[in-house]
């Protein structure tokens, strides 16, 4: 009993030494959090290193050879065709980050500051659209901008043209309606949230020392939402420049974009590694402007204050 008891209790001073650290709060937060940070370095992470992995190889017809080269990043920043869809694809970005931040604002300002008790009801309204399926809201543009469309026969109607118009669809615009449309709802929650912040009092205040509804707004509401504002300009930016499913369904081939020819790589060329490389490039660009986005929006707030 004795020796039992002396053998046991260097087992317990031990235990006792560890219980502490093991029900650390820290401890015990990153035991919680640890599988689900296990399954997302799964399915986010590993995906992105063996796309990388790929960018660094060849194809050689059916088989991938393994030797490390950097000939695919070189036709992929070097090849005019590639080049120019990565171009067109930032310019269809950005400009449909801008076009829905500015639809965007003003339908959060007014639902933030004029919504009233109706606030809830504004956002489930906003929210119908997207009750429908992504591809059947494209292909509802496509038939607003048709030839024999919407737009043609309203217009046509009105006796402002002759003839339908043959420049609303295929194009590098209409991909931009389409993604600016189906974007929308994305870039209003974000500023109505970043708006719903601001403090009521300062926008008094200001009034109250003499500033009018504009030198208010751009002194006090605009600069205090800019989280929002950036945040929404982030969340719509990223997304379409991988976007090949509306260019494909209503850009033509003045509309196509740099996914759609990552697709064809990985699709009918079989030519992944390049294919790889594409994205890869793409990813380290639009991180870059990514960046140089959030860094000229707090300059411009540094500006306005």
């Amino acid at each position: 009993m004795t020796v039992a008891a002396e053998g046991s209790s260097p087992l317990r001073m031990a235990g006792s030494r560890r219980s502490p650290f093991l029900q650390s709060e820290a401890v015990q937060g990153f035991g919680l959090i640890s599988p689900t940070f296990v399954y997302a370095l799964i399915l986010l992470v590993l995906p992105i290193l063996v796309v990388i992995a790929h960018s660094f190889w060849t194809q050689n017809y059916l088989t991938i050879d393994h030797t490390f080269t950097l000939e695919n990043y070189r036709i992929a920043l070097t090849e005019p065709i590639y080049r120019d869809l990565l171009w067109r694809s930032l310019y269809i970005s950005l400009t449909v980050s801008l076009l829905t931040v500015a639809l965007a604002y003003p339908i959060a300002y007014f639902i933030s500051f004029h919504g009233g008790r109706h606030k809830s009801l504004w956002l489930f309204l906003i929210t119908i659209p997207f009750w429908t399926s992504y591809l059947l809201r494209v292909m509802s543009w496509k038939v607003i901008l048709g030839y024999n469309g919407v737009l043609n026969s309203g217009l046509m109607g009105l006796g402002i043209i002759d003839e339908p118009s043959t420049a609303l669809l295929y194009n590098s615009t209409a991909v931009i309606i389409t993604l600016t449309h189906a974007w929308a709802t994305f870039a209003i929650l974000p500023i109505f949230v970043s708006l719903e912040k601001v403090d009521r009092t300062l926008v008094e205040a200001a009034t109250d020392l003499g500033d009018g509804p504009l030198r208010s707004f751009l002194r006090v509401t605009l600069p205090l939402s800019a989280p929002g504002v950036i945040s929404a300009a982030l969340i719509v930016m990223i997304p379409t420049v991988g976007d090949y499913v509306t260019p494909k369904l209503v850009g033509g081939k003045d509309g196509v974009m740099i996914a759609n020819a990552i697709q064809a790589q990985f699709g009918k060329a079989s030519n992944w590694p390049l294919g790889a490389a594409l994205s890869v490039t793409t990813m380290i660009i639009v991180s870059l402007m990514a960046g140089a986005t959030v860094l000229v929006f707090r300059a411009l707030q540094r500006l306005a204050r």
